[in-house]
C-alpha cells in the first residue's frame, strides 16, 4: 500500500547527531521507492577545525554549504523523472552549525553566499524533525563510535547540548514548509517496522503548518 502522498514527492529528515536521520531516511526511501539522498559527511577543512585553526571554521563551513548545494541543485534536476525524494538533510539547516560556529566577520560572508545559493534549491514538500533528548544523543554518538571502523573524536557533552538547543530553536520558528516534529525518546524507526508504518500514517496526514506526533510505545 501506497503512503506516499501525491503532493509531497520529497520529503527532508533532519535532526542533530546521534537523532537517527540518516538510518531513517533510507528506510523511508526503500519502503517509498524513492531516491534517497545522503549527506557527504567528508570535509577536508575538519581536522584544522577541531584542532582550532584560525579560519577552518569558515572553510568547513563553505565546503559544507557547496556540497549541500551541488545535491541539493541535483535534486531539482532530478525531479521530472523520480517518483519521490527522501533526504538526510534540510538545506536550510546549514545556518545552524554557521550561527554555532563562526564570528561575526565570517557570519556576513558565510550569509551572502548562503543567500545567493538559497535560491537553487528546491523546497521540501515536508520536513520531518527527529526531536532527542542530548542525553540520547550522546549515548547513540558514544555507540556509534565503538561500532565505527574509523577513529571518531569523543562527543563534547556541551556542543553536543547547545547544537541539540540550536536545533530545537530553529525548528521551534521554522515555517517555511510543513513540518511534522516527531518525539523519538522510545521509538527506534531502524528495528521497528510497526514504528515506520505508524510514521507513514503520520506523514501521509500531514498536509500543512506544523504537527507534532509521539509514537505509540
Amino acid at each position: 500500500m501506497q503512503f506516499f502522498p501525491m503532493t509531497s514527492r520529497y520529503i527532508a529528515v533532519e535532526g542533530p547527531i546521534g537523532a537517527g536521520k540518516s538510518a531513517l531516511a533510507q528506510r523511508l526511501a526503500a519502503r517509498l521507492d524513492a531516491t534517497v539522498v545522503l549527506e557527504e559527511t567528508e570535509n577536508p577543512f575538519l581536522a584544522d577545525f577541531y584542532a582550532g585553526r584560525a579560519g577552518a571554521a569558515l572553510q568547513a563551513q563553505l565546503f559544507y554549504l557547496l556540497n549541500r548545494h551541488r545535491q541539493q541543485t541535483s535534486i531539482r534536476q532530478g525531479d521530472l523523472f523520480a517518483q519521490a525524494t527522501v533526504s538526510d538533510y534540510l538545506f536550510d539547516k546549514d545556518k545552524i552549525f554557521a550561527y554555532l560556529n563562526l564570528d561575526d566577520n565570517e557570519l556576513f560572508i558565510y550569509q551572502r553566499l548562503f543567500d545567493l545559493l538559497a535560491r537553487d534549491v528546491p523546497a521540501p514538500d515536508l520536513v520531518v524533525y527527529l526531536q532527542t533528548p542530548t542525553d540520547l544523543l550522546l549515548r547513540r554518538i558514544r555507540e556509534r563510535a565503538r561500532t565505527s571502523e574509523r577513529t571518531l573524536p569523543d562527543p563534547d557533552p556541551e556542543y553536543v547540548r547547545e547544537l541539540n538547543e540550536a536545533y530545537q530553536h530553529f525548528f521551534f520558528h521554522y515555517n517555511a514548509t510543513p513540518l511534522l516534529v516527531v518525539e523519538t525518546s522510545d521509538v527506534d524507526f531502524e528495528a521497528s517496522d510497526e514504528a515506520l508504518e505508524d510514521l507513514l500514517r503520520q506523514i501521509r496526514s500531514t498536509s500543512r503548518g506544523t504537527q507534532y506526533y509521539v509514537p505509540r510505545r
